[in-house]
């Protein structure tokens, strides 16, 4: 098969592999569309995420189809619609024609979006929905939400929305990302471009001078600082990103900080599939119901080298402008 594969020199070219063959637990899926994610190429260059490559073909999320399954398959059949965040747990990565993944970590594709919205889903999606579901938010409660504007950011304002929770505050870095969250309802007080001048002091000036209960933060390095400074006495900092300096580990200590971790991965490590099953089915059916929307998407291309170092670069330099970067498979 067809595939982008990340050579014994650490770069990636196009290339061609053997089809993998479904284990009896398996469906092997024909992909449609693909999702790319910061972790793409932060595996190519950070030393704690490169710990997580298991497959020369990287690539985590996906759409596609059933084309053969194992003899102990129950849940579906050829031809079955579906998309699933596969990590660390497929054959191989999604930057290719076909995968071989755990039935129990594959959900059947929201029946009115295509496979291009559903490739954008799992990654974002799962990260989104954790962070909601262990917070056990009270609305009440004021959140600081940082890099709203990425996948992970604008899937979960989707779902604080459906929760009718919306005392939140954001930051952008550009007037696109402002204008994108007004149209999508927000007021201009809760968006504070992170870019200006006196940033601390615009974020705690949007949430009426006070210091926040909960701070989100989707950036990291300079902004694990920032959301540090802004956060109560005994707040809580979740962590998305694993980027929190040790200035800001210093400042959540001395305020006594929760500091929630995030990650998918964690429950691959003990093969809890049902985390990623249950999960995916209930973002399916809010988007079924019309509860929410997937992320807007771009497509950048068809599945190549090309597509992926012309994703990865946008990735890199955060010029996503709110979209979900997919790859489409011919």
């Amino acid at each position: 098969m067809k595939a982008v594969i990340l050579n014994k020199d650490f770069k990636l070219e196009d290339g061609f592999t053997e089809k993998p063959q479904p284990k009896s637990h398996e469906v092997l899926i024909q992909i449609k569309a693909s999702g790319f994610n910061p972790i793409d190429y932060q595996m190519l260059e950070n030393e704690l995420e490169r710990k997580l490559i298991s497959s020369p073909i990287l690539g985590r999320e996906l759409s596609g189809v059933v084309v053969e399954k194992g003899s102990d398959v129950t849940q579906f059949n050829i031809g079955d619609e579906v998309f699933c965040g596969s990590g660390s747990m497929g054959s191989n990565g999604t930057y290719a024609e076909y995968i071989s993944v755990p039935e129990a970590i594959v959900s059947f594709k929201p029946k009115n979006i295509s496979f291009e919205q559903a490739a954008s889903i799992p990654s974002a999606g799962l990260t989104s929905l954790q962070i909601f579901k262990r917070l056990k938010l009270q609305p009440e409660q004021t959140i600081l939400i940082t890099g709203a504007a990425g996948a992970v950011g604008s899937f979960l304002i989707k779902i604080l929305w459906a929760h009718h929770i919306d005392n939140f505050i954001i930051t952008v870095g550009s007037k696109e990302n402002k204008q994108m969250f007004l149209n999508l309802g927000l007021k201009e007080h809760q968006i504070v471009n992170y870019k200006e001048q006196n940033l601390v002091e615009n974020i705690l000036k949007a949430n009426q001078n006070q210091p926040f209960d909960i701070g989100i933060d989707l950036v990291g390095n300079y902004m694990a600082e920032i959301t540090a400074e802004i956060l109560k006495i005994n707040g809580i900092y979740v962590d998305v990103t694993a980027l929190v300096t040790k200035e800001a580990h210093e400042l959540l200590f001395n305020k006594g900080t929760v500091i929630m971790n995030i990650s998918n991965y964690t429950y691959s490590m003990v093969k809890q599939y049902d985390y990623y099953k249950n999960s995916l089915e209930e973002i399916a059916g809010l988007i079924e119901n019309g509860s929410i929307t997937p992320s807007q998407h771009k497509i950048i291309g068809d599945l190549s080298l090309e597509t992926v170092l012309k994703a990865h670069s946008i990735l890199k330099n955060n010029q996503t402008q709110g979209h979900k970067l997919i790859m489409k498979n011919s």
